[in-house]
């Protein structure tokens, strides 16, 4: 096109179409549970499993997206959880591929295919760190179970008379 006007012609700008903007933020991706997540969450705070920590660890592994530390009072809390994890994911209608170390109860694991479930002793977790490990996921969801810090401290037994 010239600049310039010619004589006898009309000259036709294109103007934007308002209603065809273009975004330029992009959209705060919208956070959405999975039945999953759901139920698994749901039976930690059932069983009120504390410390709970839910990591995205999307594109750090290829083995899950989701991996869930909760810690329990005594082994037999913690085998209590894990059980629970499998009832309310089996009612969600997800099948766990598997669940080991339930037999000792200090560390059980429970493989629910795209989400993993870890349940140990404070002191297990500690030695191990896996939020050391997987600190480059992001943190979704932390739960605290108040109550359960309470009940966590060590009971004296009467002597018998």
């Amino acid at each position: 096109m010239l600049h310039g006007k010619i004589p006898g012609t009309q000259c036709h700008q294109e103007t934007p179409l308002k209603h065809m903007t273009t975004r330029t933020r992009l959209r705060p991706a919208t956070e959405r549970v999975s039945p999953l997540r759901e139920a698994v969450t749901t039976a930690l705070e059932d069983m009120k499993a504390a410390n709970v920590r839910v990591l995205d660890v999307r594109g750090l592994t290829d083995i899950a997206d989701t991996m869930v530390i909760a810690s329990g009072n005594s082994d037999r809390h913690v085998r209590s959880i894990a059980e629970r994890v499998v009832e309310k994911a089996k009612a969600a209608g997800f099948r766990p591929l598997g669940t080991e170390g339930a037999r000792d109860g200090e560390w059980v694991l429970v493989d629910l295919q795209d989400l993993i479930v870890h349940v140990m002793l404070p002191r297990v977790r500690e030695f191990y760190g896996l939020e050391r490990l997987w600190e480059d996921g992001a943190e979704t969801l932390r739960l605290a179970a108040p109550a359960l810090a309470r009940s966590a401290a060590p009971r004296r037994r009467q002597a018998s008379t």
